[in-house]
């Protein structure tokens, strides 16, 4: 008798390196022209999926499901952001520059073209939501933006912080 073939197990595209890849690149964009730093990807990538968790009067809606210990997404979030960046680094939607902070990453120039094709409603909903985050923080100094983050998310972030090895452009 021969071999059952069995079809490979698809990679779940949930949390992957390529749909993180896509909302790092969106945040990138709608900051564009200031450049982020891991820990500040880390949460943003976290903040444009759950705009609820800013608690604000005009917050727009979390677009992921606000489930019981999110705490540790945070920790598990960065590495995956940190390869997803990568990724549109090799991709060259995304620069990444070495300064004497630290690694800051920014939307390269072929960004916007490729951004532009994304027309699926989450893919719209979750540019709206960039924004929106952009309006709020981009023009912020960075101090100012983690001092915000930590106030409101801060909660959840008490361990991650302690393994961060970055440091991070300070505006």
């Amino acid at each position: 008798m021969g071999s059952v073939d069995r079809p490979a197990p698809r990679a779940h595209p949930f949390n992957s390196t390529l749909e993180t890849g896509i909302r790092a690149l969106v945040v990138l964009e709608a900051f564009y022209p200031r450049r982020c730093d891991l820990l500040e990807m880390t949460w943003l990538d976290h903040l444009v999926v759950h705009t609820g968790d800013l608690d604000d009067q005009d917050t727009p809606s979390s677009l992921h499901p606000d489930l019981p210990n999110r705490a540790a997404e945070l920790v598990v979030r960065r590495p995956l952001v940190e390869k997803s960046l990568r990724l549109m680094q090799q991709l060259h939607l995304v620069d990444v520059f070495e300064t004497e902070d630290g690694i800051t990453f920014g939307a390269s120039d072929d960004a916007p073209i490729y951004l532009d094709l994304l027309q699926a409603p989450y893919s719209v909903a979750l540019k709206e939501r960039a924004k929106w985050m952009a309006d709020r923080f981009a023009n912020k100094p960075a101090a100012e933006m983690r001092e915000q983050m930590e106030n409101r998310i801060g909660r959840w972030t008490a361990d991650f912080r302690v393994e961060e090895p970055f440091a991070g452009a300070r505006a």
